[in-house]
Order: structure tokens, then C-alpha cells, then sequence
């Protein structure tokens, strides 16, 4: 298929790897083009604005930061939306608000498009070796002509239900999230305060029952001091807020996720916004890196 892509940060970079790796002619947009020169190498091409990286596509894909970057790049003066051509598929790959995913919709299929909310969980590693979580919300006629594209970029990729239900189910896989870095933290600071070896205590409680995606993958990278983004902290923290308004508004009263929040505020606020998520491990115990 002929791709625009929208937004080629820490994950796109690699999702637009991969679908030029199945074959799919990309054009790419994001806001410095200095940064997808290695995407060029592989075949992709440029455009200056979402508007002219969409002139006669298949399916247009953004990757993108905030909901605000999600409503520029989609309905903006430079939008896509302004130039696909009818019959296209537009997917939202972003983590945004669930409300803003069933206006777009709602938008789009007015004008002849078809509408997909598609977030991925599985950071850095599951974008570069396409192995990405995918959670769709949209049409099963829209999602079936996605499934290729879906398939160069994931392994589990399920429709979950009408526009706004991929986002949500993305905030429901934060959610987990959110307790589960806890709990890798605080695991983590117990047993360097109480003067045990990490690695080899990492070795066995990784085995057991206590095992989750953050000890196995975010775990040895805080032991190696490494708290590049896989995912940024920045990112998370608005994941989390965007959580707690769907919270706020169906009346849910979650205490885990509030205190994800607090902490994760603590982390903004000593400086590490751009850090890796694993980076709430350094508010317990202190590794340089």
C-alpha cells in the first residue's frame, strides 16, 4: 500500500521501519527531517506537511505526542484530512483522549474516510522487533484493510469495539502500568536497602509469581543505570491524566493510578520529563545514569 506517516519519534522511527521491511511505500512527515534521514535510506520519502505527505494514499498513520498534536495533524490548515483522497483509512496510533478519538471519527466518516484509533503498548523494543500490543477502535470493513499494515508493525492486534475503544483500552493497559512500576520500584528499593544483590535477586523474583513486563524489561535497565526513554516519562504522565478524566467522569475511584500520578509528578519535577519510565526507580534508591 502507498503510507503517510505522521510522527517519527521513538517508536514511529521504527513503525515506519517496519512497514517499509513488508513492503508498503512510505511517505513520511515529522518535524525534523534531520531525524528520519536513516528512514530515508531505507526507501522512504519526505513531505513537507501531513496535508501533502496524504495527497493520494491508502491509509494515513500518525504517531504523534498530545491530543493537541493529534487535532493539528488531522484537522489542522496542514491536516490530512484536507487532502486524502475518499475511501482512505486514517489511523490515530497515538495515546490520546477517547473523546477526541470519537470526534475525529465522527469527522472523518462525514467526509468519506475511514476512521481507526489504534494505540500500541510494548515500547521502544516491541516498535523496533514488531511486536507491538495493538488496541483498535473503528469499523471491522476499516480494520480488515488496516490488518496488513497492523501486521508488519504487531503481533497482537485485536478490534475492541466502536471509535474511542482502542484509546480506552490503552488507558486500561496504563492503568496496569502505572501499579506495575511500583511495584518493580519498590521491589527493587527493599531489596537494595536491605543490602541484597539485585541482579541475583532480580533472577528469581522475575521466575515467579511476581513476574510483570516491567521486571523483565525496565528492571535490568535500571540496575545498568540506563534510563534512556523507551517510553518518556513526559508521555506517561499525560496517559495517566487522560486516565484519571475518564475516572472523573464515569464516577471511578482508583487509588493506585493517583498515586502513579503524585509520583510520577514527583519525577517530572526533578527533571526527568524525558527520562524512561523506569526512571521512578531513581525516587527510591539511587543509580547514577
Amino acid at each position: 500500500m502507498k503510507i503517510a506517516f505522521v510522527g517519527t519519534g521513538v517508536m514511529g522511527k521504527s513503525m515506519v521501519a517496519n512497514l517499509l521491511k513488508a513492503g508498503h511505500e512510505v511517505t513520511v512527515y515529522t518535524r525534523t527531517k534531520a531525524k528520519a534521514e536513516d528512514l530515508f535510506a531505507l526507501g522512504a520519502q519526505w513531505a513537507a506537511s501531513p496535508a501533502e505527505a496524504a495527497k493520494g494514499v491508502d491509509a494515513v498513520i500518525s504517531m504523534v505526542g498530545y491530543p493537541n498534536d493529534v487535532e493539528e495533524v488531522w484537522r489542522g490548515p496542514q491536516g490530512f484530512m484536507s487532502t486524502a483522497k475518499p475511501g482512505c483509512v486514517l489511523i490515530d496510533m497515538t495515546t490520546s483522549s477517547p473523546a477526541l478519538a470519537r470526534s475525529l471519527a465522527a469527522e472523518a466518516s462525514a467526509k468519506g474516510f475511514g476512521p481507526l484509533d489504534a494505540p500500541v503498548s510494548g515500547g521502544d523494543r516491541g516498535a523496533r522487533e514488531g511486536t507491538l500490543t495493538i488496541m483498535v477502535g473503528g469499523a471491522q470493513k476499516d480494520f480488515d484493510f488496516a490488518a496488513p499494515l497492523f501486521a508488519a508493525m504487531g503481533k497482537t492486534i485485536v478490534l475492541q469495539g466502536g471509535p474511542g475503544t482502542g484509546q480506552l483500552c490503552k488507558l486500561a493497559n496504563q492503568i496496569g502500568i502505572a501499579s506495575g512500576m511500583i511495584a518493580m520500584s519498590e521491589a527493587l528499593a527493599f531489596a537494595h536497602a536491605t543490602g541484597l544483590n539485585l541482579e541475583t535477586t532480580l533472577r528469581s523474583i522475575s521466575g515467579g509469581g511476581a513476574s510483570s513486563w516491567a521486571l523483565l524489561n525496565l528492571a535490568p535497565r535500571v540496575l545498568k543505570g540506563d534510563f534512556a526513554p523507551g517510553f518518556y516519562v513526559k508521555h506517561f504522565v499525560k496517559d495517566i491524566g487522560l486516565s484519571l478524566d475518564v475516572c472523573k467522569e464515569q464516577g471511578i475511584k482508583l487509588p493506585g493510578l493517583e498515586l502513579a500520578a503524585k509520583l510520577y509528578g514527583d519525577v517530572v519535577a526533578a527533571g526527568e520529563g524525558d527520562s524512561g519510565t523506569q526512571a521512578l526507580a531513581r525516587r527510591y534508591f539511587q543509580i547514577s545514569g
